[in-house]
């Protein structure tokens, strides 16, 4: 399952159009690439709407929010819709601020997305419509965590039954559900969370999975987790004395570069509940 999504991500080469932050927009085209993707950005409103129209997908990031992207995002959401593109929303930072929550909340209301990824306090505030984060990350709180994970499970998979989209909870135990099935990932470093970014990349990379397995929306989202996972740890074991979150974040490009169905199989530690 996660080799031949892997594999039809290099094969069909998804063009996955980005709105995404100005702090990670290189690493995400990068990511993209080396995960066999093709990335374009495009966040004028009437550009967007074209360049979405070409595209196979469209990932949605708030990271950076202004008037102008704001309106990309609502105009090229729709028009992916209208033409059964994938979509993905990242809410990053939902929570944090009224402008961030709003319109993540928003974008739920109007545009019906595949996926939803986020961390554990913005998904949480998109449940229940407000919520408090530490800047653009999860507060520890709302972590997902050994004790609460019966509890969580059914969180995620409430919220993908009322949203409509496949629901990808990410943190130290990853959570990727539809309103039936949710996959606990635990792959990963914890010196990812030291870079600026990874979440982004991921986004990305779900963006292209999903749009290149289309029949396929919910493992191929686990897929793209578990991938990131998994390059974490080669990247981290790859690492050489003295090096430190910069080379690392090559390092775990690289590994999405080079991975095989087979390396990808033999390094996912998943259950499914």
């Amino acid at each position: 399952m996660l080799s031949t999504c892997l594999e039809n991500v290099k094969k069909n080469s998804p063009l996955v159009h980005n709105i995404t932050n100005y702090v990670t927009v290189n690493d995400v085209a990068n990511a993209l690439l080396a995960c066999g993707g093709s990335p374009i950005m495009a966040d004028e409103p009437d550009d967007a709407v074209e360049i979405t129209a070409i595209c196979n997908g469209l990932n949605i990031n708030i990271g950076t929010l202004n008037s102008r992207t704001i309106e990309s995002m609502f105009k090229a959401g729709k028009r992916a819709r209208e033409l059964g593109h994938t979509l993905l929303l990242d809410p990053v930072g939902a929570g944090a601020s009224k402008l961030r929550t709003e319109t993540a909340v928003n974008l739920i209301k109007e545009i019906q997305f595949d996926v939803i990824r986020g961390n554990s306090s913005e998904i949480k505030t998109l449940v229940l419509g407000s919520g408090t984060t530490h800047g653009v990350d999860a507060d520890k709180a709302d972590a997902v965590s050994n004790e609460n994970l019966s509890f969580m499970v059914d969180f995620v998979k409430g919220f993908a039954k009322t949203s409509g989209a496949i629901v990808a909870l990410t943190g130290a135990i990853d959570l990727v559900s539809d309103a039936e099935k949710c996959y606990v990932i635990r792959n990963g470093r914890p010196e990812m969370g030291r870079i600026t970014g990874t979440g982004c990349q991921l986004s990305g990379i779900m963006t292209a999975y999903a749009a290149a397995n289309p029949g396929n929306k919910l493992e191929a989202a686990a897929a793209a987790v578990i991938l990131m996972g998994v390059a974490g740890e080669i990247g981290f074991k790859n690492l050489l004395p003295g090096e430190g979150n910069s080379t690392y974040r090559n390092r775990i490009i690289d590994a999405i570069y080079n991975m095989t169905g087979e390396a990808l199989e033999r390094g996912a530690k998943y259950e499914i509940k």
